[in-house]
This record gives structure tokens, sequence and C-alpha cells, in this order.
């Protein structure tokens, strides 16, 4: 190689490298986003997952029917309300999955007032973000078509026609 190219070597390999990561960048810019996953009560795989996590994680406090406690309306001695219904009788289904997730995930007491008490717990260090999508999938699954259409009117755009990825499967 002459001495001539030698020295343009280094700019060649800048100039690559500018290039790759302009390419890189812009490839990242205009990718669209991936969506979010959601609950799908259509996914049979999904529900038969979320019919396992519910029955070990869920149906203890809010029943093997999806039933709830007794008088959940009503708070008991210790200033607690009873665990709620998850069916078609509950209010589960007057919220979107971003909620219901998010309220699984990390308690009630995040988005509640101050000095709130609630017996939920956070299932965060428990369960994965794919069972909890799961057990979500499993409880909407038991709601009548008329809950299930409301409900769905709450989720973004498209959540109920597939466009949102399923969460991963757990192992």
């Amino acid at each position: 190689m002459s001495r001539a190219g030698r020295r343009r070597l280094p700019w060649v390999a800048a100039l690559a490298v500018a290039v790759a990561v302009a390419c890189a960048a812009g490839l990242w810019w205009f990718w669209p986003a991936s969506p979010e996953p959601w609950a799908d009560p259509d996914d049979d795989r999904l529900v038969a997952l979320g019919k396992v996590v519910y029955e070990e994680r869920c149906a203890v406090c809010h029943g093997t029917r999806l039933e709830g406690e007794p008088d959940w309306q009503t708070r008991k001695p210790d200033g607690l309300l009873p665990a709620p219904p998850h069916d078609a009788t509950g209010h589960s289904w007057h919220h979107p999955d971003a909620q219901l997730f998010a309220i699984t995930k990390y308690g009630i007491g995040r988005f509640a007032p101050p000095g709130y008490r609630s017996a939920m717990p956070a299932f965060e260090e428990v369960l994965t973000d794919a069972e909890i999508w799961a057990a979500l999938a499993y409880i909407k699954s038991h709601w009548p078509a008329r809950e299930r259409a409301f409900q769905a009117q709450m989720n973004p755009p498209g959540a109920d026609q597939g466009n949102r990825k399923k969460p991963a499967t757990v192992k």
C-alpha cells in the first residue's frame, strides 16, 4: 500500500464507523415501537397458564370461581376491605389492562390515597410479568361478552385485534 493510502486509511475507517452509527441511529429512530403486551382472553395457551397462576396465587383471596370474599364492599373489623370478585359481579372489568397489571404487580397501595390500607400484596417479586398477564387473561376469559366489550373499550386501540404483542410464555 502506498504512503498516501496509509494516510487515508484512518479517515476511511472513521467514515465507515460514522456511517454505521448513523444507519443504526436511523433504524432506531424510525423503527416502530414494539407494542405493549396485553391480557388476551382468547389466547388458549395464555389462559391455561393464567389458570395455574390464578389457582396458586389469587384464588386463596379472590375465590376459586373468581367470586371474591363475601360482603366484599364492607370493611372488616381490621379496617380492610375483603378481596373483591373478579367475575362479572366485581369491578375488575371497569379497569384497563395496564391498570390491572400495575395493581397486581405493585399492589394497590402505590395507587391509593395516602394512608389507604389494603390486604392486596404486590406480586413484583413473586410473579413474572408474563405470569401476571396470563392471570389477567384467565380472569378476563370468565367475563361475559358485555363486560369484555366494555373493558376492551378502555384499552388502547387495537388491543383487542391482536395488534399488541403477547407476553412471553413462562418455561
